[in-house]
């Protein structure tokens, strides 16, 4: 991107938040600035999950929650769309019939993204879609650091035989040797496990673990610490399925597990991340179907703007 000032959100005292269309945070799409540092792009597919469907509308349903976010973030003492140029890529079309050809078809088009020098922030969509946006990464950047904020380990071989879902995509990250495994972390995770080699098998790959407990046992401050002791400088990618949040703050999630994080740890924690080599990022597993008054995308959305702050600031500091 060009030092030109970059093009900001519609403004809202001029066209009220709820007119004309559903861009994240209302800012201009990909075509109309023609390139951008941070790409905010939807992939609608949930041809993945193990229970209940729903996440190929997440990506939308974000965006209309975000028509509320306003373009200064105090907590991050940040104006990120002033900071970096930000725009909103549309969808990844994926194949909702062929879970091999959908990868195939998210990794093609977040390189084609990545290629243009924008970072990405994509909203899922259901959680098989990391393993190609880590891929599409790790050909720009090598093996990345990974923080996964998730109610689940994510780390199982197969389900029914398949080996592409939402609950395999950080075990075929390590096998395919796209992680630093000495800079892995969960967060967030809680809840009954098929046993315990679950964790063993996970802790062979690399994985570090941060409870729900933990979180509330420690602290924010103490957990910040230690994920930043762990990634150091690293090229960082986040993921963050939704479903990390207890059922009281995301209940419009396809696996809710009780006991989670709260909205505003899990916002804190992120905040806590600024300095951090952030590459790109994507919040997952938003299905709307089963939310409440916005609840879950209304959590998404500032979820987004937080990392998307994190990217703007970084980017800027560059220049």
């Amino acid at each position: 991107m060009s030092s030109a000032q970059p093009r900001g959100p519609v403004d809202s005292s001029q066209v009220p938040r709820y007119a004309g269309p559903a861009t994240f945070a209302r800012l201009p799409r990909l075509d109309e600035v023609g390139a951008a540092d941070v790409a905010v792009v939807g992939v609608p597919f949930d041809t993945g999950v193990s229970y209940r469907p729903g996440a190929r509308f997440g990506g939308n349903a974000i965006r209309e929650a975000s028509r509320l976010l306003r373009p200064y973030n105090p907590a991050q003492d940040a104006s990120p769309f002033e900071l970096a140029q930000v725009a909103d890529a549309g969808d990844i079309a994926a194949n909702p019939f062929d879970i091999g050809e959908a990868v195939e078809s998210v990794q093609a088009a977040a390189d084609d993204l990545l290629a243009t020098g924008a970072r990405l922030m994509t909203l899922g969509g259901d959680h098989t879609i990391a393993l190609p946006l880590l891929r599409a990464v790790a050909r720009r950047h090598g093996p990345v650091a990974l923080l996964h904020f998730d109610a689940h380990l994510d780390t199982w071989d197969t389900y029914f035989g398949a080996a592409y879902t939402h609950g395999t995509p950080f075990r075929r990250a390590v096998e395919e040797g796209i992680l630093d495994t000495s800079a892995l972390s969960h967060v967030g995770t809680r809840g009954p496990l098929y046993g315990r080699k679950d964790l063993d098998d996970d802790a062979k790959m690399g994985f570090g673990i941060v409870t729900s407990a933990d979180v509330m046992r420690r602290g924010v401050d103490e957990v910040v610490q230690q994920l930043r002791e762990r990634i150091g400088d690293r090229p960082l990618y986040v993921s963050v399925d939704i479903d990390v949040l207890d059922p009281a703050h995301a209940p419009g999630t396809g696996t809710p597990e009780a006991g989670g994080l709260t909205s505003r740890e899990l916002l804190e924690i992120l905040r806590g991340l600024a300095g951090c080599h952030l590459v790109s990022a994507d919040v997952v597993e938003v299905a709307p179907a089963y939310d409440h008054a916005e609840i879950t995308a209304v959590a998404a959305s500032h979820t987004a703007y937080e990392l998307t702050t994190i990217m703007a600031r970084q980017i800027s500091a560059t220049r």
